[in-house]
């Protein structure tokens, strides 16, 4: 199967230098490369590897356009203009990209660049891959069978306070003449019980239950910015961190509605309300693929593959994107441009 899978594309016009002419067409990121494919010939006019990236930039051609310029390895310089939705959405999916192919796969592009792999290297990649979702699953049971635990020991507790507050009350309706009527003995058992119940509870609460946690490129709504972040997986629900680790919204797991599958880079979450707008996040991630089984082995009910998606996952092979572009608003940052020496 095919790693270089289509993520994005987006609608722009790209400088050809040799006739000195801004050329339109499509700009295509796939997990392993940029391409650019004109619309009137309908070819690919440029197409290098995100690994022979050095520098991403947002700079304006003429001091009027704005453009999102990517330098090469052998000082070969892109102009990208008439982005769509707007610059700052390509740029900061692209740069998310990059980074994450240099940061934990620098041998990515060599190896998707290499026509020949056997048939040992395909099964040794598929053995990994189940390896590391196996893995995932022991990691999401042994948390849930903590919870379990916490569960049975908070049944006995209260069973226990069931038990006490039955004593009290058939004290409280024994005859007037008793003459331990009101004196309420309190037993070396139930201080017991209560102590253990608020230490389990103090246990529980102090222990997060951290799944996985990925980077991602966050939009919230459908007016909203586009920010960089972070997306962590609980046990007890899932957390969306903006710029700087800040808590943009925690979602607990009865608080997730409906969970979407866009593409294999790309899930929208959602919860409902009734008399005000609903939440929801959409995010893209160059890590994405290892977050969508979990999600859905917790949320089973609540996910829904999109077409491209279960295209993805039946077919195994990137699909076109030519169908339309995701709907990732203007980011109204100004951030300067990312270098590979920062």
């Amino acid at each position: 199967m095919s790693r270089d899978l289509c993520v994005h594309t987006w609608p722009c016009s790209y400088y050809l230098e040799l006739e000195k002419r801004w050329v339109p067409g499509k700009l295509w990121l796939t997990s392993l490369s940029l391409k650019f494919l004109t619309d009137k010939t309908g070819d690919f006019l440029v197409s290098f590897p995100l690994a022979d990236i050095i520098e991403i930039k947002k700079e304006a051609s003429n001091f009027i356009f704005s453009s999102v310029t990517i330098l090469e390895k052998d000082h070969v310089k892109h102009w990208f203009s008439s982005l769509q939705p707007s610059r700052n959405v390509v740029f900061h999916i692209i740069e998310h990209f990059w980074r994450e192919l240099l940061l934990s796969q620098p041998g990515a592009a060599v190896e998707a660049s290499s026509s020949t792999m056997t048939k040992g290297k395909e099964l040794t990649g598929l053995m990994a891959c189940s390896q590391k979702r196996l893995e995932d699953a022991a990691r999401v049971l042994h948390y849930q069978g903590e919870q379990l635990d916490s569960i049975t020991s908070s049944l006995d507790n209260m069973e226990s306070d069931l038990d006490v507050a039955d004593r009290l009350l058939k004290e409280l309706e024994s005859p007037s003449w008793w003459p331990f009527n009101f004196k309420l003995w309190k037993m070396p058992s139930d201080t017991n019980s209560r102590a253990g119940s608020s230490m389990a509870s103090n246990k529980a609460l102090g222990k997060e239950g951290i799944v996985i946690r990925i980077p991602a490129i966050i939009s919230q709504g459908t007016e909203s910015q586009v920010k960089p972040g972070r997306l962590t997986i609980l046990v007890s629900g899932l957390e969306i961190h903006g710029p700087n680790s800040l808590l943009l919204h925690r979602f607990e797991r009865e608080d997730v509605d409906d969970i979407k599958v866009h593409t294999h880079y790309e899930v929208s979450i959602r919860q409902r309300f009734i008399g005000k707008p609903d939440i929801a996040f959409r995010l893209i991630s160059a890590k994405m693929p290892q977050v969508i089984p979990i999600l859905e082995m917790q949320f089973s009910k609540k996910i829904e593959f999109l077409e491209d998606a279960l295209m993805l996952r039946s077919t195994g092979t990137s699909s076109p994107a030519e169908k339309g572009y995701s709907v990732w608003q203007a980011d109204p940052w100004e951030a300067e441009g990312s270098c590979l020496g920062c």
